[in-house]
């Protein structure tokens, strides 16, 4: 299979052509090599609209899904990034060719030793890999101009939103229930005044420890 084919495919037939314009967000996901983010099996489909499973509840992020967040996080090439969740690093390492810095937390130490691993391997020196609770985001490191969920959550912990730099905007899909649709939001920090809108709809897996709470009726 010749992945370079099936990435411009991706990017042209999927994502430009669903309202996603930014270059930064089109050039990152047309240089990473997406399969290198999946396990062997699912390499062959890894370009395909959809998220590929990992095990334990944790998947790598949709295409479409992942360039739509980007874009509303509207970042920069000077931008201090935060990536909360990040997995395999698939979004961490888009983020890397876009912004400056990357700070990509994760709680799972075998993903997060797999994800620290593949940066060295493809020579991305502009992100740090750290393993540690996600519900708390990573202070050592705050303020960041752009913080990235790379999963659902029932809510945005104010904890998180407090290292949103001035000027920061932090994307996450929200997902009250596991009945409703989720829905992408956009938090913003202006003036020290922290405002949120929603701004589409779309599903992906919960990260682990931002689950609804479990409530019982009689």
């Amino acid at each position: 299979m010749d992945f370079s084919i099936a990435r411009r495919n991706m990017v042209e037939g999927q994502i430009r052509t669903n309202r996603v314009t930014d270059p930064l967000v089109l050039a990152a996901l047309n240089t990473l090599p997406r399969e290198l983010f999946v396990p062997k099996a699912m390499q062959s489909i890894c370009y395909m609209d959809e998220e590929i499973a990992l095990g334990n509840g944790r998947a790598v992020m949709e295409p479409l899904a992942l360039a739509r967040l980007l874009q509303e996080a509207a970042v920069q090439n000077t931008d201090a990034v935060l990536v909360i969740g990040a997995g395999t690093g698939y979004a961490a390492a888009a983020l890397a060719h876009m912004a400056s810095a990357v700070v990509a937390l994760e709680s799972d130490p075998d993903l997060a030793n797999g994800a620290s691993r593949r940066m060295a391997d493809l020579g991305i020196d502009n992100v740090a890999v750290v393993a540690g609770p996600l519900d708390q985001g990573y202070p050592q490191q705050a303020p960041y101009d752009v913080i990235f969920f790379d999963g659902a959550v029932a809510d945005i912990p104010a904890a998180i939103c407090t290292q949103l730099a001035e000027g920061g905007r932090l994307v996450a899909v929200v997902q009250p229930d596991r009945v409703q649709m989720g829905r992408a939001t956009l938090v913003t920090r202006k003036d020290g005044i922290v405002g949120r809108r929603d701004v589409f709809d779309t599903n992906i897996p919960l990260l682990p420890g931002f689950e609804p709470e479990v409530t019982f009726t009689f």
